[in-house]
């Protein structure tokens, strides 16, 4: 052991260190005691001890020297040493801490070179780790932090909940997940709250929190909706037999050469182009060709003669048309006028006329897309017995089982149970029956009994007319006004073969009914409560709350 004598003789157990005194005017730094108390005290202090001086240097220009070999360029003051000849210690120089290597960008005097950036490589990502954006790190051993289910809600409040509120999430579990979704975009325009988005997979989802409003189960064709009870409302009784309630039908056709480019007879783009021109509509939503993927439909506003007749012809995919009815997506290419004044048509399969005459018969104000809901004052639907996923259909079953890639396709045409394809030339590529594009088919589909579209306003397709014709069934007033305008540049009869139309109506009704899990009734009320849905379908009840 060490006695105090040989401690310094002080009594004490140790000394503490001193502090980094302040500098004076005059040059001297200020002198603790070497005990470590504030300066200008002296308690206890050690005779014996020996008094630290500190000196203030003198300032020095930053200029000065400064192209002078032996300087650093700091101007001296920042005690490295050059000034007084490369590092040696003088009576003024103090000694400076170890803070390791030089910087790259400062050279071996000090000065600072020229920066150079490196780009950030392009199409990467800059995530420097691998793991998942969303991975949880330093979580104690033992403790689970996963992230909550919608059944949080329940664990976070004790408000009861209504019976009748049903939520997306009940849509997704008993359509979407399903694969009975028919992408018509009735849940995306239905939504108050404008938290149902489109995904890449061309299928609704959700992107912001739901309030369980209800509206999307109550519209969707293939969840609330009882679409044939649409039909006795917007048509009358009779709508449920044959080929429905018209008023009129005609086997048309275009003479104009841009029908060249259309689908048989090119009646709905004429019907379209007599409307605008007489100014009974600003626009009409059509279906255009994705500029990325041939063959490919998205949805497009087209407002005038020329952009209809460059978009005429079919596509066998749906654009999800009624999730597109935001005004100010169009907004660069509608008239400056207010929404109300605005006036739509709206082309699309009996599904989306279904959705489009369902939510404009409610109004509320706080719709997020209500503007476009109430702008539709034309519909025209075509005939339809089923629609396809664009990936399946293109990609899988024509390009890679076929051989036959988008790009080589002129034109597609399913006429008498037959999928057709057509080069550009116009010779024909491929003829199959339809049947064997079955697992392309978008499987809610199966369930539709509305072939011929009773909703609209007028229906148009092929069946019943010759080729190069297309049979057109006028429903309404509103229809028949616009059979008006275009009726005089038209090359038209009497439909041809109303039995081909009530033959292939009739099919597709016995399909649907071999495919509904649910009563097909027309005098049930128009909507169905989910957990009657899920009685028939054996879907989960409240799905929110099942961390579904």
């Amino acid at each position: 052991m060490t006695d105090e004598s040989e401690r310094g003789g002080s009594g004490r157990e140790e000394r503490t260190l001193p502090r980094v005194p302040d500098a004076r005017d005059d040059g001297e730094a200020a002198v603790p005691s070497v005990d470590g108390s504030a300066p200008g005290r002296t308690p206890d202090a050690d005779p014996e001890a020996k008094l630290i001086k500190y000196r203030k240097r003198p300032a020095k220009s930053r200029s000065s020297d400064s192209d002078s070999p032996s300087s650093c360029g700091c101007g001296g003051g920042c005690a490295c040493g050059l000034a007084s000849g490369g590092g040696g210690e003088s009576e003024d120089s103090e000694a400076v801490a170890d803070g390791g290597a030089r910087p790259t960008n400062v050279d071996e005097e000090g000065n600072l070179r020229d920066l150079t950036f490196t780009e950030p490589a392009a199409g990467k990502s800059q995530d420097v780790y691998d793991d998942a954006p969303d991975k949880r790190v330093q979580v104690p051993e033992s403790v689970e932090l996963e992230t909550p289910g919608y059944s949080i809600r329940s664990e976070m409040n004790d408000i009861e909940e209504s019976d009748d509120k049903t939520w997306f999430m009940e849509l997704d579990a008993a359509v979407i997940d399903e694969g009975r979704c028919i992408q018509c975009g009735t849940c995306v325009a239905s939504c108050p709250s404008d938290s149902i988005g489109i995904g890449d997979d061309g299928l609704p989802e959700l992107v912001k929190m739901c309030t369980g409003c209800s509206l999307c189960w109550d519209f969707c064709p293939r969840g609330g909706l009882r679409y044939e009870r649409q039909w006795k409302i917007t048509g009358g009784d009779d709508n449920v037999k044959g080929a429905g309630d018209p008023i009129t039908e005609f086997s048309a056709k275009v003479e104009e050469e841009w029908r060249e480019n259309s689908q048989d007879g090119g009646v709905v783009t004429s019907v379209l182009i007599h409307l605008l021109e007489a100014g009974e509509i600003d626009g009409a939503l059509v279906a255009t060709e994705s500029e990325d993927e041939a063959w490919k439909a998205e949805s497009f506003l087209a407002t005038t003669p020329e952009e209809l007749i460059a978009n005429a012809g079919s596509f066998y995919n749906q654009t999800m048309a009624l999730g597109n009815l935001d005004m100010d997506q169009w907004e660069e290419k509608l008239p400056d006028k207010p929404p109300e004044d605005l006036s739509l048509a709206l082309v699309g399969t009996p599904c989306e006329i279904e959705g489009i005459r369902a939510l404009q018969d409610f109004e509320w104000e706080y719709a997020s897309q209500e503007d476009g809901v109430r702008a539709i004052d034309y519909t025209i639907a075509l005939m339809c017995t089923k629609n396809f996923n664009y990936h399946r259909l293109v990609g899988e079953q024509l390009a890679e089982k076929r051989d036959l890639p988008p790009d080589d396709i002129g034109k597609l045409d399913v006429l008498d149970g037959k999928m057709m394809a057509y080069g550009h030339d116009g010779e024909m590529i491929l003829e199959e029956d339809v049947e064997a594009f079955h697992d392309a088919a978008l499987k809610g589909c199966d369930e539709c009994a509305d072939f011929t579209g009773y909703c609209a306003d007028i229906t148009v397709g092929s069946v019943g007319s010759a080729d190069e014709y297309s049979s057109v069934i006028v429903r309404t007033e509103t229809g028949l006004d616009a059979w008006e305008l275009t009726e005089p540049d038209l090359d038209h009869h009497d439909l041809e073969d109303r039995s081909a139309v009530g033959g292939l109506q009739s099919w597709d009704k016995k399909k649907a009914f071999e495919s509904l899990e649910r009563p097909f009734d027309p005098d049930a009320p128009r909507f169905i409560e989910y957990a009657e849905h899920a009685a028939n379908y054996g879907t989960t009840l409240r799905a929110h709350e099942s961390d579904h």
